[in-house]
């Protein structure tokens, strides 16, 4: 019985697994599948097992039948016929036979003329015409090779391999005759063959990405030559969305980051691994606690809303980021998609930013073991030069005396002092450890690969390190299996389980252990030893549940400075808690490749996380207005899920010079957004968290419960994408995406995303000077794109009700529930339309030039549209209405030279960033950060100005003496500043109204980064290394609003010993004066405003491995040790903790940013 055929399967595979981008109609789907399948299987069940060849042309079979019989055929091109045959060359057992029945129905002849040399004709004429031109040689015939060249019969045949540097078979590479069009390619051993006219020939070996090597013929018919790398850089292979692509031929701006950049630096985080490594990506720190995240944004700030990049591991889409769980030893690769014509292939998502990450594999062999491990201490980089205790009481008494009558000294004797405390070096830690462990094993066969690690880190912080850690633990298994020679399947699991506690946002205002240590006056003691206060029962210190000392001792709490201030000591006595969460990222895929080129891809992702916190507080008393009188124990648990079912359909195929690769696919992607449950326990009586449990029988009254579901978010997609070059010389890609998602209503549920891209490879051509020209590679290019994002809220075409809207009826109080903003069912996704032209370049074989500029302009940002309040809205509507450009240059560059024994290595990198919002429809402007408890906002977005822009007065100085006061008038001859006094800011009046009022603000400053750059400087001489890591960034200002503005009595600076005090003594530092009445410190200004420029020595590593010699007897591959130390040193006019400052909308903003530790490390290395 005749088995179904297997293209009958295969069809059946296609139109199954293509159809996964919309589950509602999965049903009917399979039912129309299954019924084309039944058609199809009939039409296919008569034919024979065995594939049916291609058709083909008469000469492709010449070029068969040639390497067959290892003959030439010489022939004028004219006079075969157009027909294709299906003809199986090697059924022939002669060249006769095969002549015969291939040239007689097209009444063409044949004759031998030399040993392995056959003339085919038409005419007795023209046989002699082709004879005349073997003897004369001035007759051009076609002589059918890999491509068609000239032949004469006195033609020399030369054969030969090419072979790389590590001595593997380069396929392609061009063998041309200088000075001619005549050439062929080596096949996939690296073998060619070609006819050349005598022994003067010079041939041309050429091969994107190695260097170009002349070879004079002379006597010789074998040529073996090896071609040397050009760049390391050309021939890497890179991740771009849903495949790989060699860098010479990349037409789009991507940055990579290889595992090989970062072996010898051990990073934390994956953010880590982008900083001052890739250009056009701008890196800050969220803040330098143990385990937080750091801000990312490629390419600038991209919308008012959400401009956090999409990320993708191992072909996994992760929204909102959330990479704590990957561990980064565990990289194999990092691509940053930058222009629209990479990030189309990922449409509605994709207008931020594309980081691409991919794990380590297995390779085939002896199983390979290697562990990685190191132990550092941390310390801060720097402290805050803040007032003694004797400076401190010497301006208190200063600032209340000015107040004038009624006011008076403070401290008698402030001398008597002395330095007083120090709460910064209280709550600072200068050896908290930091340590890390890396296992892994990888191996396997040529069937079956595997990767799979371990990994543990433990970071304690260096502010208040008992409750400022971060303890992970990570797994990862990674395989690939090939069950036949067209049928592959493969796994990646990631897991990991964090555990931590930390300060929350210290960058704020209220309170916490860095802002108390601050803005705490250095007058009061750590803990209180005087014993009459001890003594005392009517002393706070006996009636309140004070935090105590190991020794029993009451830490002291101020006198002068309160509110959430307090001893930083006894604050982190308080804080009984913990974080915690398990996440799993896992994807398989299954692979069919049915016939050569084509590979049909189902691949499924999930992301499962389970998070939660167990925190309990205990009665306590800090200070007057901050304390707990119930013991309260918290718990609450959550959990996330997110699935993608991704189908691919690729084909890749090379035909002469040609190459094609065309992608179609389907994607859907369902994030649950989580469901959770959290309860609050009172009265509970225990005294710490170890003890607390919510099994403890209480009264119903003492016990609250809150649970809630996550809203489904879900996106349906289609893509298809094609690559096309010539000769690896011109270049052309293009590609769309159509994405639904359910945050949309049924007027514009679907985006469409296309993109593309051009290059042209100008050292390809013939023209391009190859003598003496230090420019060995040369590539061109351009793109242009269009991306999408939905990253904002659910339901908002449509009209919610919530409650709270509560009211009184009659004499009861009544619960309400009311619309919440009316609904805009034309809510579209925001467009960001980006072009790109670069050029990549290669100079003097080992300096890598990578330049791009762009203009990236982003429409129909969604922002509140402003209603008119006779509609009665409890909201605003969201509509369509802001535009933002984000303009920019990127430069990289990379040079690597072996010097004598010195292998050297340079990377750098740098970029020039623009941002503008252009318009934001009618709204004027909206606010981004408000300014403590002034009534002013800090920084606002507004139309012809960057992002959050800082927002501010204008000061033209200090008034020196009464006599500047009294001629600052108006027109009228009133006072312009009618309460100042000498010592006090000048304010300037923008407006010309004589009078300053809220109107006479402007934009005072930008606090995004205008440059950003990066290096890495590698030197290694037999066995010894060193590396040093450098970056900044610049452009920007930062308003340092480290001090409480709204307490009179907090700390000052060192700057303050600089203030005004008579005429002439300073013209940027006012007077100090209780109650402010000039509002000289409560109005927002320049005078807060600080560069934030900085360039600092990131990494300095220096290692030493151990030669091979001595490692056999143990059977070690490698073994290594290193010392490294982070974040060194750091230049910077910046007067706060730390100049590298994120934060989303509150970037550049420093109100207490915990900062980044200074690290040194001992490290080992060692490979089986």
């Amino acid at each position: 019985m005749r088995r179904r055929p297997f293209t009958g399967k295969l069809l059946f595979f296609v139109l199954f697994f293509l159809g996964g981008s919309n589950l509602m109609n999965a049903r009917s789907q399979t039912n129309a599948w299954l019924t084309s399948y039944s058609q199809v299987s009939l039409s296919v069940a008569n034919q024979t097992q065995e594939p049916r060849a291609q058709a083909r042309s008469i000469s492709n079979i010449l070029a068969d039948a040639r390497k067959v019989f290892d003959v030439d055929f010489i022939y004028e091109s004219r006079i075969l016929p157009e027909a294709r045959l299906v003809i199986d060359v090697e059924k022939y057992k002669t060249v006769e036979d095969f002549l015969d029945e291939l040239l007689r129905p097209y009444n063409l002849k044949y004759k031998k003329v030399l040993a392995k040399a056959y003339v085919i004709y038409s005419s007795n004429t023209e046989l002699k015409k082709l004879v005349s031109g073997l003897v004369h040689g001035n007759t051009e015939m076609t002589t059918e090779l890999l491509h068609t060249s000239g032949a004469d019969a006195r033609s020399i045949v030369v054969t030969g391999r090419l072979v790389d540097e590590k001595g593997a078979p380069l396929e392609g590479v061009s063998v041309t005759i200088k000075g001619s069009n005549k050439g062929t390619l080596t096949d996939k051993e690296g073998n060619f063959r070609l006819d050349v006219q005598n022994e003067n020939a010079v041939l041309v070996f050429s091969l994107v990405g190695y260097q170009t090597k002349e070879e004079l013929v002379g006597r010789q018919t074998d040529i073996q030559l090896t071609l040397a790398t050009q760049s390391q850089g050309l021939n890497e292979v890179i991740v771009v969305g849903y495949g790989t692509q060699k860098k010479s031929v990349v037409t789009g701006a991507i940055s990579s980051v290889k595992s090989s950049d970062l072996e010898d630096q051990p990073v934390n985080r994956l953010e880590d691994a982008l900083q001052g490594r890739t250009s056009g990506v701008t890196i800050a720190a969220n803040s330098g606690q143990p385990g937080s995240s750091e801000q990312v944004r490629v390419r600038g700030t991209t919308s008012i809303n959400n401009s956090d990049p999409l990320y993708v591991v191992d072909g996994v889409p992760l929204d909102g980021g959330g990479l704590d769980y990957l561990n980064p030893a565990d990289i194999e690769s990092i691509e940053v998609l930058k222009d629209a014509a990479s990030q189309a292939i990922y449409g509605a998502r994709a207008a931020a930013g594309v980081i691409l990450v991919t794990t380590k594999k297995g390779k085939a062999g002896t199983m390979r073991v290697a562990y990685d491990g190191y132990y550092g201490t941390q310390a801060p980089s720097r402290k805050l030069h803040l007032l003694n205790a004797t400076q401190y009481a010497t301006l208190r008494n200063e600032s209340s005396l000015a107040a004038g009558p009624g006011h008076g000294i403070i401290f008698a004797n402030p001398a008597s002092l002395g330095q007083g405390t120090d709460w910064q070096s209280q709550i600072f830690d200068n050896s908290a450890s930091e340590m890390s462990h890396q296992l892994s094993f990888s191996g396997g066969t040529d069937k079956s690969t595997f990767f799979s690690s371990l990994g543990y880190f433990d970071q304690n912080g260096i502010v208040a390190d008992p409750i400022s850690w971060y303890k992970r633990l990570t797994a990862r298994f990674n395989g690939s299996h090939k069950i036949n020679p067209w049928l592959s399947f493969g796994e990646n699991i990631g897991y990991s389980y964090i555990k931590n506690q930390g300060l929350g946002n210290t960058n704020s205002e209220f309170g916490g252990p860095l802002s108390s240590a601050i803005n705490l006056d250095p007058v009061t003691p750590v803990v209180i030893t005087d014993p009459t206060i001890l003594n005392d029962q009517n002393s706070i210190y006996n009636r309140k549940p004070v935090e105590r000392d190991a020794l029993g001792r009451p830490y002291a709490i101020s006198n002068y400075v309160g509110q959430e201030e307090t001893n930083p000591l006894a604050y982190i006595k308080t804080q009984q808690g913990y974080n915690w969460s398990h996440n799993i990222v896992a994807n398989g895929y299954l692979a069919v490749m049915p016939i050569k080129g084509l590979e049909l891809r189902t691949s499924i992702g999930t992301k499962l996380a389970f998070w939660g916190s167990n925190s309990f507080t205990d009665s306590f008393y800090l200070n007057g207005s901050t304390g707990n009188a119930i013991p309260t124990f918290n718990r609450d648990n959550e959990n996330l899920f997110i699935w993608d079912w991704e189908n691919t359909a690729s084909y890749n195929r090379h035909f002469g010079l040609h190459n094609l690769t065309a992608l179609i696919g389907t994607s859907a992607w369902e994030n649950n957004q989580g469901t959770g449950i959290s309860g609050s326990f009172q009265y509970m009586p225990v005294n710490t968290l170890g003890q607390a449990t919510p099994n403890y029988s209480l009264p119903n009254a003492d016990k609250v419960a809150n649970g809630y579901d996550g809203i489904v978010h879900h996106v349906s997609s289609e893509f298809a994408r094609v690559v096309y070059s010539y000769d690896d010389r011109y270049l052309l890609e293009g590609q769309i995406r159509r994405d639904g998602s359910t945050k949309f209503g049924p007027n514009n549920k679907y985006g469409y995303f296309p993109g593309g891209s051009v290059g042209w490879v100008v050292s390809r051509e013939s023209f391009f000077p190859t003598d003496r020209n230090p420019i060995t590679f040369l590539k061109v290019r351009g793109s242009y794109g269009v991306t999408g994002s939905d990253n904002i809220g659910d339901f908002l075409y449509e009209s919610t009700v919530s409650g709270g809207r509560n009211y009184m009826m009659g004499n009861g109080y009544a619960i309400g529930y009311s619309p919440n903003a009316p609904p805009n069912p034309n809510l579209k996704w925001e467009q960001t339309k980006q072009t790109d032209v670069g050029f990549d370049a290669v100079v003097m074989n080992n300096i890598t030039v990578t330049f791009d500029a762009y203009n990236k302009k982003t429409t129909g940002m969604l922002l509140a549209e402003q209603l008119p309040e006779y509609v009665g809205a409890s909201g605003q509507p969201t509509g369509n209405v802001a535009d933002m450009t984000n303009k920019g240059l990127e430069l990289e560059l990379g040079y690597t030279k072996k010097v004598g024994q010195v292998q050297l290595g340079f990377r750098a990198n740098g970029s020039l960033l623009q941002n503008r919002i252009n318009s934001m429809g009618v709204t004027p402007y909206t606010v981004v950060s408000t300014f403590q408890s002034s009534a002013y906002e800090i920084s606002r977005n507004t139309p012809g100005h960057a992002i959050g822009s800082f927002y501010g007065f204008k000061t033209l100085g200090i008034f020196q003496t009464q006599a500047d006061v009294n001629n600052y008038v108006n027109k009228s001859g009133q006072l312009i500043q009618p309460n100042a006094k000498p010592g006090d800011f000048k304010w300037a009046d923008l407006d010309g109204d004589g009078q300053i009022t809220s109107k006479d603000r402007t934009f005072i400053g930008d606090p995004t980064p205008h440059y950003t750059y990066g290096f890495t400087a590698t030197a290694a001489w037999k066995g010894f290394d060193i590396l040093v890591f450098g970056q900044g960034a610049g452009g920007n200002v930062i308003f340092q609003g480290l001090r409480r503005l709204d307490i009179q009595s907090a700390n000052y600076s060192t700057k303050a010993l600089g203030r005004w005090t008579g005429p002439g003594s300073t013209n940027s530092f006012p007077r100090l004066v209780d109650g402010d009445p000039n509002s000289n410190f409560t109005n927002p200004s320049g005078f807060y405003l600080e560069p934030g420029a900085y360039f600092r020595i990131k990494t300095l590593q220096l290692g030493y491995t151990i030669p091979q010699s001595l490692l056999r007897r143990w059977t070690l591959q490698k073994v290594r040790v290193y010392l490294t130390g982070y974040n060194l040193v750091t230049f910077t006019h910046y007067t706060g903790y730390d100049p590298e400052i994120g934060g989303g909308k509150n970037t550049s903003i420093d109100r207490g940013f915990y900062p980044q530790a200074r690290t040194l490390q001992a490290g080992l290395s060692v490979g089986f």
